[in-house]
């Protein structure tokens, strides 16, 4: 999601939940995003993503959404990413939660937020923490938006 303040564009990241995140800032956030399977609409599982991890749905129509095309990470992980003008209020945040065995080895099962937090960045504070196998998705946008 992107918006215009004061004419100012603003990207919306988020930084990931849970105990290997939590003392990563830079390199570290990201955009909403999550698995799909093949057949799939991969810009319904966008806006379910969205929903899921911030706890608001995006509030425009399918046609607004901009296709951003595709990045394959590192890792193989294919990423598609849509993106729409948009507000989002990160106090309003309301994430889903994952379990995983915390501490390692310990046999307790702990409850984290699959997002922790969010938050508005210029592009070029985007760039910084963004993790960098994302960050040509911000160029694509500026791209797209003629800045």
């Amino acid at each position: 999601m992107y918006r215009r303040r004061g004419g100012a564009l603003e990207l919306l990241l988020v930084h990931p939940g849970g105990p290997f995140w939590v003392k990563k800032d830079k390199g570290a956030w990201s955009i909403p995003k999550g698995e799909y399977d093949e057949g799939e609409d991969p810009l319904a599982i966008g806006i379910r993503e969205f929903t899921e991890e911030l706890g608001s749905r995006p509030l425009t129509r399918p046609t607004a959404f901009l296709n951003l095309g595709e990045i394959v990470q590192p890792s193989r992980k294919r990423i598609i990413v849509f993106t729409v003008e948009g507000n989002f209020d990160p106090a309003a945040l309301t994430s889903n939660f994952f379990e995983m065995e915390w501490p390692p080895k310990s046999g307790r099962m702990q409850s984290f937020p699959e997002v922790d937090r969010a938050a508005w960045f210029a592009p070029e504070a985007a760039r910084e923490k963004i993790q960098p196998g994302q960050a040509p998705f911000i160029d694509r946008l500026l791209a797209r938006l003629d800045r």
